[in-house]
């Protein structure tokens, strides 16, 4: 594991926000930041979700949604985010970094794009139906 910075923002309200170091977690399926965190930017809890933790609890916990901004990648995304216990390690989970388009390279500790596969090989290829090789999708990629 390695750590990132990363930005969340309250959606309905951006001038309340923070940022902060987070441990890149590919066991972990949400991103968890401790729960007085998100409330001091005013996020707002959607509903609750049943989880199995790290050391094998169950338990339920609140989930809302924030912008999320990783340092090195482009753009903001919204990203559901759990309220975890204060004191809590800020764990940022797979969901977000599939919805930023990566991929953890554990090696070189970065975060690396991946291309996304959206409907199978005909919904996505520009001549119905027709498969392009790999070398000419990263050329128009370009």
């Amino acid at each position: 594991m390695f750590k990132v910075d990363v930005t969340l923002t309250n959606p309905k309200d951006p001038g309340r926000w923070f940022s902060e170091k987070f441990w890149v977690d590919t066991g972990a399926l949400y991103t968890f930041v401790p729960e007085d965190r998100l409330e001091a930017i005013g996020i707002e809890p959607i509903h609750g979700r049943d989880l199995i933790l790290a050391d094998g609890r169950r338990e339920r916990r609140l989930l809302g949604e924030a912008l999320f901004s990783i340092q090195g990648l482009e753009g903001q995304i919204t990203c559901p985010v759990i309220f975890a216990p204060k004191e809590s390690l800020y764990l940022l989970g797979v969901t977000a970094l599939e919805n930023f388009g990566v991929d953890v390279d554990p090696t070189s500790q970065t975060l690396k794009p991946i291309f996304a596969v959206i409907g199978g090989y005909t919904a996505s290829a520009p001549d119905s139906g027709k498969i392009l090789p790999y070398e000419e999708i990263t050329r128009l990629d370009a």
